[in-house]
């Protein structure tokens, strides 16, 4: 089989953009258009969270706790 040469593209399974398609490009182009820089800084801010030490010793107690019920029921 021949191998294709790069930027070249395949004509037979090219099809004309439908009028969705229109309309989901002219959405996401109104949408960039309204995204500013205090929304890129509400996703960018490092919040504190819950340490991972803190989320480990919780799910071994919930590991214990389960364990233990499943030995007395067996």
């Amino acid at each position: 089989m021949a191998k294709r040469k790069r930027g070249q593209k395949n004509e037979k399974f090219q099809q004309p953009p439908s009028q969705d398609d229109k309309e989901l490009q002219a959405l996401y182009a109104k949408m960039r258009q309204q995204f500013t820089a205090a929304d890129v800084q509400k996703y960018t801010e490092i919040e504190p969270g819950i340490p991972l030490e803190d989320v480990i010793a919780e799910m071994e107690e919930i590991h214990r706790q389960v364990s233990q019920t499943k030995r007395k029921n067996a």
